[in-house]
């Protein structure tokens, strides 16, 4: 149950970031999320609040060409959806060769560091005073020209891919929040952003960690309970702090982290605690890897579903993860994999209204084919 307050809190919150974004303009949205949708219904609210100019994208197909048609000066979505474009820009790249695929380079290789706050010698500025006009400026007119910044939410979003797309020249803020809180409790702001975290709280709410690193929240956009279920409401808020079943940090500079989700832990059979989400997002920086599902609790080793075009992609894929193992903890290498056709989609179940991923309902279709490989 979520009050008009907490709504009109959140709307509070996110102004004080996006005005910075807009100054005296009059913003454009691209909407494409399910608007039933906590995150999307309280962005209309934002939208609404702000005057802006909306555009309703015709499908997730459609959405880059429609973009080229709105405009947008912000837009929200869903990290899956800025994989997609990872991956279909990074394919772009990989085919440039000689002096394009030198200034590429040295785009992102600059663009990370100004990111980081790093200063450039006067060399590098001059490199990337042309990286700006070459590289950047052409790949924000394919978004319509016009884009100041992308708000990603419903998910956590991975670094690398965060940091190519500030890079190129695709400012993109990772937030964070759930229904529960109306739902943005965190979000990171123009200027300031440190992708490897969700940003600062809004001022409108409370953050703190509990012993156990669970984030609580505390403030007006904490829900009023779950319908008619009394006991599992005093379950979740405890002393007016929603217990949010994440786990994180605040860091030094005051930006929430998120390490992991409380439920989604893999318990290995040693006992160690992995994250299959940071893994997942880790496997599907392939391109021949469209989504990829992490399977080990009370296993001694882990395996993986991955949803592939074709399984004549498998021996490429096979590289690709021996390779990554390297980078990974002896707990994390993923040993075995099975290669599947059918995509994990909203319309099977598998994925919720933000494409993120039914972990229970995978596991009952494909638990036997995931047990077959240990």
């Amino acid at each position: 149950m979520l009050s008009h307050g907490g709504i009109l809190s959140n709307c509070e919150g996110a102004e004080e970031i996006l005005k910075s974004l807009i100054k005296n303009q009059i913003p454009v949205f691209l909407t494409w999320l399910p608007l039933s949708h906590s995150y999307e219904h309280t962005v209309q609210y934002v939208q609404i609040s702000l005057g802006a100019k909306i555009f309703y994208a015709e499908s997730l197909e459609k959405l880059l060409p429609n973009m080229l048609i709105a405009k947008p000066t912000i837009m929200t979505a869903v990290p899956r959806f800025y994989q997609n474009l990872y991956n279909k820009i990074s394919l772009n790249f990989s085919k440039q060769i000689g002096f394009k695929k030198r200034l590429i380079e040295k785009t992102i290789i600059l663009g990370t560091k100004i990111l980081n706050k790093e200063s450039l010698n006067i060399n590098q500025k001059i490199i990337n005073f042309l990286c700006e006009i070459l590289v950047r400026r052409k790949i924000k007119n394919q978004f319509g020209g016009k884009l100041k910044a992308f708000v990603s939410g419903g998910g956590a979003l991975d670094q690398k891919i965060g940091e190519f797309l500030n890079s190129i020249g695709l400012p993109t803020l990772q937030g964070y929040g759930l229904t529960e809180t109306s739902p943005v409790v965190s979000c990171n702001i123009p200027g300031k952003i440190k992708i490897e975290t969700v940003g600062p709280p809004f001022k409108t709410n409370e953050v703190k960690i509990a012993e156990d690193g669970e984030i609580l929240v505390k403030g007006e956009n904490v829900m009023l309970g779950y319908w008619n279920m009394k006991k599992e409401t005093e379950e979740i808020i405890k002393d007016g702090w929603l217990h949010t079943g994440d786990i994180g940090e605040i860091t030094g500079d005051g930006n929430l982290k998120i390490t992991d989700r409380k439920k989604e832990i893999i318990v290995n059979l040693g006992g160690d605690n992995i994250s299959p989400s940071k893994i997942e997002n880790m496997l599907c920086l392939n391109e021949k890897i469209k989504q990829s599902f992490v399977y080990g609790d009370k296993k001694t080793y882990l395996v993986a579903l991955i949803v592939s075009e074709s399984k004549k992609n498998k021996k490429e894929i096979e590289f690709y993860i021996e390779n990554l193992n390297n980078s990974l903890s002896s707990i994390e290498k993923v040993k075995k994999i099975k290669l599947i056709n059918e995509e994990f989609t909203i319309e099977n179940g598998m994925l919720t209204p933000t494409l993120k991923l039914k972990r229970k309902k995978i596991l009952e279709n494909y638990k036997e084919e995931l047990e077959k490989l240990y």
